[in-house]
Parts: C-alpha cells; sequence; structure tokens
C-alpha cells in the first residue's frame, strides 16, 4: 500500500489533464453541413427549372394533354402507337380539345404530351433526389443536431405539391362545362407553394453556409427594425407573385397591351362587367392586369423605402444584399412593362417569371443577413 500523499502534493503528474478544445459548439451540433448544402442547392436548382418549365407548359397549352394522375405508372410514357393513339382519345374527351384544338392531330398532340410529361417527370426526379439525400444523410447519421425536421419539410412539400399540381390540372379536364385551362385560383397556390419550397431551401443554404457558432455570435447583432421592414418585403413580394399566376391564368397580360394607361384610360373599360362582383378580382383580365401593374408599383416605393433604410445598415454585406435586392426588383418592374407591351411572348413571359425568382431569392438573403449580420472588420471597412 502507498504511503499517505501530503495534500501539498501535486497530483498533475500523475493525470494527464485533458486540453480544452476549440470548436466545441460546431461539433456538438455535427453533421456534414457542406455536403448537406450541396444537396440543398441542387433542389433549390431543380425547383428553379421545374418553375420554368412549367411556365412553358402553361405558354404552349400543355397543362391538359396528361388527363390522368398516375404518379408511378405514369412515369412510362407511351411506347406504341396504339398506346399513343389512346392517349389522344382520351383527350378528344375533354372539353380543352372540343372547344379549341380539334384541329390537332397526333403529331401535334405528341408536342403538348412531352412537355406536360417532362413537367411531371421533373416532379418525380425532385422528389427521389430529396428522398436519396434525406435517407442517405440520416442512414448515415450525418445530419446535424435539430436539423432532421427541417429538412423534413421541403419532401413534406413536394408531396402537397405534387397533389396540389393534380388538384390544378383536374379542374381543367372537364367535359360539358366549357373550361379550356385550368383554374387561375389553382395556378396561383400551385406557384405560390413552388416559391414557398424555394424560400425554405434559400434560408436553409444560407444558414448551412456559415457555422454555428458564427450563426450564434451573429444572431446578437440582429438588426429587429430592418428584419422586420424586409419581412414585409418579403410578404409582398409573395403577394405580387401570386396575383402574377393569376394574370398568367386568365392570359390577363394579353388583354391591354398600352402603358402607361390601360385600354386607352386609367381603369380597363369592362373591369367590372362579371357577376357576382368579387369574381373580377380574379377572373377580369383588365382588372386582375390593373391590379398587378398597381401591385408592382407600390411593392417598387415600398422597395425603395426599404433599400434607404437598409443603407444605413453598419454591416457593408448587408448594405450590399439591400443594393442588389432593389436592383433585381426595379429591373423586374422594366421588364413586366416590356411583357405587357409585346403581348407576353413566351421568351419575355419565361424571363420575367425567372426574374420573380431572383428577386424573391435576393429579398430572402437581404432578410437572412439583418437576422445574422456578417461582422466586417475596421481594416475591411
Amino acid at each position: 500500500m502507498s504511503g499517505k500523499r501530503s495534500i501539498f502534493e501535486e497530483v498533475s503528474g500523475d493525470q494527464k489533464q485533458e486540453a480544452i478544445q476549440p470548436g466545441m459548439i460546431d461539433r456538438g451540433r455535427g453533421g456534414a453541413r457542406k455536403a448537406i448544402r450541396a444537396w440543398l442547392m441542387m433542389l433549390f436548382a431543380l425547383v428553379v427549372i421545374m418553375i420554368a418549365v412549367g411556365g412553358l407548359t402553361r405558354l404552349t397549352d400543355s397543362g391538359l394533354s396528361i388527363t390522368e394522375w398516375r404518379p408511378f405508372t405514369g412515369a412510362i410514357p407511351p411506347m406504341s402507337e396504339a398506346d399513343w393513339q389512346s392517349e389522344f382519345d382520351k383527350y378528344k374527351e375533354i372539353d380543352q380539345w372540343r372547344i379549341q384544338n380539334q384541329w390537332m392531330e397526333l403529331d401535334d398532340f405528341k408536342t403538348i404530351y412531352w412537355w406536360e410529361w417532362g413537367h411531371r417527370q421533373l416532379g418525380r426526379m425532385i422528389g427521389l433526389v430529396w428522398a436519396i439525400g434525406f435517407f442517405g444523410f440520416l442512414m448515415a447519421r450525418k445530419i446535424p443536431t435539430g436539423w432532421t425536421g427541417k429538412l423534413l419539410i421541403p419532401g413534406a412539400l413536394g408531396g402537397v405539391q405534387g397533389a396540389v399540381g393534380w388538384w390544378m390540372v383536374a379542374s381543367g379536364v372537364t367535359q360539358g362545362e366549357g373550361m379550356t385551362a385550368v383554374a387561375s385560383y389553382r395556378l396561383a397556390v400551385h406557384l405560390g407553394l413552388a416559391f414557398v419550397i424555394l424560400g425554405f431551401l434559400a434560408w436553409y443554404i444560407f444558414e448551412l453556409g456559415r457555422e454555428e457558432r458564427d450563426l450564434m455570435q451573429a444572431r446578437r447583432a440582429k438588426e429587429a427594425k430592418l428584419f422586420s421592414l424586409s419581412t414585409g418585403l418579403m410578404h409582398f413580394a409573395f403577394l405580387q407573385i401570386l396575383i402574377g399566376a393569376l394574370v398568367a391564368g386568365i392570359d390577363a397580360g394579353r388583354s391591354y397591351t398600352d402603358w402607361p394607361l390601360i385600354g386607352g384610360q386609367f381603369l380597363p373599360p369592362d373591369a367590372t362587367m362579371l357577376e357576382p362582383m368579387w369574381r373580377n378580382f380574379f377572373e377580369s383580365p383588365g382588372l386582375v392586369q390593373f391590379i398587378h401593374r398597381c401591385a408592382g408599383y407600390l411593392l417598387l416605393i415600398f422597395s425603395v423605402i426599404i433599400w434607404r433604410r437598409g443603407g444605413t445598415s453598419a454591416h457593408p454585406q448587408t448594405r450590399f444584399a439591400f443594393n442588389a435586392a432593389f436592383a433585381a426588383l426595379a429591373l423586374q418592374v422594366v421588364i413586366g412593362i416590356v411583357t405587357v407591351v409585346y403581348a407576353a411572348p413566351w421568351q419575355i413571359a419565361i424571363f420575367h417569371q425567372f426574374m420573380a425568382v431572383v428577386v424573391w431569392t435576393l429579398i430572402l438573403r437581404a432578410r437572412f443577413l439583418t437576422a445574422y449580420p456578417i461582422a466586417a472588420s475596421i481594416r475591411g471597412v
């Protein structure tokens, strides 16, 4: 037995003291942040492409060419002339063919069928990419702490989006109701949900682009007033996107092609010709286009106020983010005017829709930087 030890005896020589290591906050959160961020960026790009293909599908009047919802078997296109004729015969039963497209031959039908099939196939691909990534990271235990629920959200919304897509198409697959296109209300829901999904993906990409400890420190410097204003701008921009979907759904962008007047006057002629009155705010081409224009002007004015307020931020990257968002929004207004003046040709209309994605993303980026500012050194300033 060893002898008694003095209370003054140092024991550090017998025990190795564990060194304190930096980065414990990030290590505690764990996960493959860079890999997950790359996966989310892939999903973001696919959703942007999906929005563009959806827009072209609408502009080519192809959305009603597939009259059934077959989530799994529908992935296989017609493989023989008999299969093609069967699909064409189903299309001939709906109002769009009876009223609008009786001139079509089988080859004409194949063109619009491929547009809609490609749109649906891209949706399946997005779902597959999400599922492979999510369950792969989950089984490998590479999802950071607290992120499992977050990463479930885009997948769940994507599933809902598929159902909403068919709900939209079903509104136009009618017999004897005189419908030659999908309901504009449902189109607005479909497009709006796509932008919601983009919003979640963008926000997660922003978060994963910085270390956890950096975000925790940055949160203390949150610019609350500017964050509130940018949140209002985000909501206003989203509302304008929904109104734009209503315009697209009834081809209101081609109703009047003069600017700044509409139909040669301030208010469009026959703006309230529908009964009951409330229908005009959603279905009257002149009034819907007028509302879209006015909302655009108000959004631009509101963005000027927020842009000037953003210019007072103490953080250079936050100021730059608001400059970029305002520049994109101003350009979008110009493109919108050009779209109207040239009666919404598909090339300009698609560019207008793509710019909505750019504006939406840049507004989210500016909002994110008000919540998590990036501090600049005095030398950097």
